[in-house]
């Protein structure tokens, strides 16, 4: 599996990959009619923005030579970098590309403090950064255009190197 930057080619399988982790993950969290409606259009659009038009940011590819298995995005701010999204092809979690992608995404932090925001009912991705290392900072609502709210949870790195993240000794995350 190799970890590539990504580029405005890879638009629309991000999208498509991002559309079906979402519909995957949290299909007892969001509304159905949410996810099985506009969630598509708008993932499409945003990463059309981000990867066609130029949007700040930088997106990290899990590739494994035919498909795209994963991706990261980072977002650098004012001393810190958000990690916006870090997803795993519903069919390969818990293979370990999740932990490449996110070691991956600390040593691109290159010793800033690495953030980002999950949904507090996504149990298994708050069971997957905390089990990596991250520090819980804050919890809050996010409400949705839609008209839909979630609690969601701010988890953090700070200044830590790839080689510092605790491992699954039996096989990565």
């Amino acid at each position: 599996m190799d970890i590539r930057e990504g580029t405005a080619a890879d638009t629309e399988r991000i999208a498509a990959l991002h559309t079906r982790s979402w519909r995957t993950a949290y299909a007892e969290i969001f509304p159905a009619d949410y996810l099985d409606g506009p969630v598509e259009a708008q993932q499409a659009a945003m990463w059309h923005e981000r990867l066609v038009n130029g949007a700040k940011g930088a997106l990290l590819v899990a590739d494994d030579g035919t498909a795209i298995a994963g991706f990261a995005y980072l977002i650098p701010e004012d001393g810190r970098v958000l990690l916006d999204n870090l997803h795993v092809d519903p069919r390969l979690k818990r293979s370990g590309i999740g932990g490449v992608l996110l070691r991956h995404a600390l040593d691109r932090a290159a010793g800033q403090e690495l953030y980002l925001e999950v949904l507090k009912e996504n149990r298994p991705a708050v069971a997957f950064y905390e089990r990596h290392g991250g520090t819980r900072a804050r919890e809050f609502v996010e409400r949705f255009p839609e008209g839909f709210e979630v609690d969601v949870l701010e988890y953090y790195w700070s200044g830590m190197r790839s080689d510092t993240v605790p491992r699954r000794s039996s096989q990565a995350s």
